[in-house]
């Protein structure tokens, strides 16, 4: 995807992506972060970031999922939460049109970058607190977003839940993308033994920035099944075979030999 600033033109790209997902037969849609907005003017964002009831594309997947009859990830959204805080925060929708998960991003992606590029996700969201597992056609998902990657901790925690998958959306820089997306991704699905669906947003975008792309689907032994490329939004499809994460556990039992290390 490349999100834009205005959150009824990116609905309207979020429909046009169901639609397809569904005409091919796909049970299941992943989108990246920030699928509702992506804008580094806060003033200007800040008018597009409502409560959970009141967002408008929110809506329309849900709505969307019920009409399609298709299961719908969305990677995360811009909101408000009731005290009056923003999160980042991950939906999973089934086909009935009902939100059946939530995941608040852990980490904050606070950094500056050699290229001048500067970020302080922590100045305009809170960070999350809980690990989320739900169950999904493609087995138990786990959620995680962006800058999660980063810190095995979490992915540890998904993979004592015996996740069979895990969504990773983002809209990584290009340079820690190039340097680090796909050694990170791999390394994750390796190590929970399960897929990993990471969904990107890519290319120049309205607000300035530039994203990395590479939506990408691994298999639990870290193989590569789809890499959408750097260029070009789209949709891609890419089969999901469960019985390849039970011959992966078989093969290298990880996570039956996994012990806790305590300092």
């Amino acid at each position: 995807m490349n999100a834009g600033t205005d959150p009824v033109a990116n609905a309207d790209v979020l429909a046009d992506a169901i639609q397809t997902a569904a005409s091919g037969d796909a049970a299941m849609l992943f989108t990246p972060e920030m699928t509702n907005l992506l804008d580094r003017d806060r003033d200007r964002a800040g008018r597009n970031i409502v409560p959970e009831q009141q967002d408008m594309l929110l809506k329309r997947a849900v709505e969307l999922a019920a009409l399609h009859d298709i299961w719908i990830a969305l990677g995360s959204l811009a909101l408000t939460k009731p005290d009056g805080s923003r999160a980042n925060r991950s939906f999973v929708i089934a086909p009935d049109g009902k939100i059946v998960a939530r995941y608040d991003k852990m980490h904050m992606f606070d950094v500056d970058l050699e290229n001048g590029e500067s970020w302080r996700e922590s100045n305009t969201y809170q960070a999350g607190d809980k690990v989320v597992t739900v169950q999904t056609p493609i087995g138990r998902l786990g959620l995680a977003i962006c800058y999660d990657l980063r810190f095995p901790a979490l992915f540890g925690a998904l993979g004592n839940l015996h996740c069979d998958a895990i969504a990773i959306p983002s809209a990584f820089t290009r340079p820690t993308g190039a340097a680090h997306w796909h050694v990170l991704q791999r390394a994750r699905a390796i190590e929970a033994s399960a897929f990993v669906i990471a969904a990107a947003q890519v290319g120049e975008h309205e607000d300035g920035r530039a994203t990395y792309g590479h939506s990408l689907v691994i298999d639990p032994w870290g193989e590569v099944l789809l890499d959408m490329g750097g260029e070009t939004p789209a949709v891609g499809f890419a089969d999901i075979d469960l019985e390849r994460v039970a011959q992966v556990r078989r093969q290298v039992p990880s996570l039956a030999n996994r012990r806790l290390i305590a300092n």
